[in-house]
């Protein structure tokens, strides 16, 4: 029988590996995506991949920086900001992913499974880490899902499928 230290540990284990999926279907729908089709949205009231990439910068650096030991929303963010669009070049946008994702990796490293369940804040309300980071996976997750959409919608045709391309899902059941 596992040890709450052994589920602890494989508990943040899986949590890297899922930030680092995340982080690299947004990567590969990136590449597929022309610089000009990160200001457009699809509507009035949707967001561009700038605001999208801008807010999840934002709350990457909020709730990861000195995450054990302080709230998660802290008061130099400016998260109304994150949601307008300030035409960011690609390279600076790329540039503020990336610093976002070294803080939440650095992070999540240095957790130990002792932390999993200590508790932690966000916008004063207590969580355990594990709570905490379930959280940002469900909601960096959401915003990964619109990404893809997004880069997908722009691309159309030349997409490149990120998974098994329609009408290949055989060739991947096993045989019985």
């Amino acid at each position: 029988m596992a040890s709450n230290t052994q589920v602890a540990e494989v508990f943040l284990q899986e949590s890297i590996r899922a930030f680092q999926s995340m982080k690299k279907l947004a990567d590969k729908s990136f590449a597929q995506t022309a610089e000009s089709f990160f200001y457009q949205t699809i509507d009035e009231e949707s967001n561009s991949l700038e605001v999208i990439m801008k807010h999840m910068h934002g709350n990457m650096l909020s709730r990861w920086t000195d995450f054990l030991t302080s709230d998660g929303e802290k008061g130099w963010r400016d998260r109304d900001g994150e949601f307008e669009g300030d035409h960011l070049s690609r390279e600076e946008l790329l540039a503020q992913w990336e610093a976002g994702w070294q803080v939440v990796m650095t992070t999540l490293q240095t957790l130990t499974p002792e932390d999993v369940l200590s508790h932690v804040q966000i916008r004063g309300e207590s969580h355990t880490v594990l709570q905490a980071i379930q959280r940002q996976v469900s909601h960096y997750g959401y915003h990964v899902g619109q990404i893809v959409l997004l880069c997908k919608h722009w691309a159309s045709t030349d997409w490149q499928t990120l998974s098994i391309a329609r009408g290949q899902s055989r060739q991947f059941k096993p045989t019985i």
